[in-house]
């Protein structure tokens, strides 16, 4: 069994456990903590090594990113203090808890897990996994291997405005959309992503992914099939894992 540490990075809390990364299962309640105020990097620094000493871990951690992930890297900031940007948060965590810490972008570390322990377990080809929540992120897997940092949530729809301005969780609520009429915004974003992807499996993920009865039934997408994830809040922990994971075991 390998096990490695999970955390978690979102909005309104970091959440972590340890993983088995060769079953995906979680092998110690989930701990959070609330994300301080503004997001800035040294006050997220300290919740991360904090959930280091929760679970007096030893080894390497996974830490997702709400934003764009190069080579540890965090070049973007969309939800976060823009001190991320530009920064090298690898080092940043790694100084902060004394582990060995692998980032990854917080839709792409629950892609991977979907892919292997969740709704795309076994399935081959193009899977993509899109999550619906302030905005939309997504992981494109191949084979079970990931595409990392495709950010499809800023594709242009309607010809002026973002996806995920107009086809989010948030979008629906602002709005105070139906769950049928924001399936309709859904569907053409939806039918926009198969027209240039041609994917063999859609995965929905997000905080909606606990109601898919609501809204499963409204979507269309033409040929390609669509499932709500299965890992629903665990799929980041595990994914940041797995994440960090496969470093250890090439090496």
């Amino acid at each position: 069994m390998s096990v490695i540490l999970g955390i978690d990075i979102g909005g309104s809390g970091i959440k972590g456990a340890p993983v088995d990364t060769d079953t995906g299962k979680l092998v110690a309640e989930r701990w959070r903590i609330p994300t301080p105020e503004g997001a800035q990097p040294d006050a997220v620094k300290d919740v991360v090594a904090e959930l280091v000493r929760h679970f007096g871990h030893e080894g390497p951690v996974g830490v997702t990113f709400p934003g764009i992930v190069q080579h540890g890297k965090t070049l973007s900031a969309a939800n976060v203090d823009r001190g991320w940007i530009g920064l090298d948060a690898d080092a940043l965590f790694t100084q902060a808890t004394g582990r060995d810490v692998h980032l990854i972008n917080d839709a792409d570390a629950a892609g991977l897990a979907e892919a292997r322990f969740g709704a795309g377990a076994g399935v081959p080809g193009v899977v993509l996994v899109l999550t619906f929540g302030t905005g939309i992120g997504s992981a494109l897997i191949h084979n079970g291997v990931l595409v990392p940092n495709t950010e499809l949530g800023h594709l242009w729809l309607r010809g002026d405005r973002e996806a995920e301005a107009w086809a989010s969780a948030r979008a629906r609520e602002q709005e105070d959309l139906s769950w049928k009429d924001w399936a309709k915004r859904a569907s053409k974003y939806l039918q926009h992503l198969e027209l240039l992807f041609s994917p063999d499996l859609f995965i929905i993920g997000g905080g909606i992914s606990k109601k898919a009865d609501k809204w499963q039934p409204h979507i269309e997408t033409g040929r390609t099939p669509l499932v709500p994830a299965a890992l629903q809040n665990e799929a980041g922990i595990v994914g940041a894992a797995m994440n960090a994971a496969r470093p250890t075991q090439a090496g």
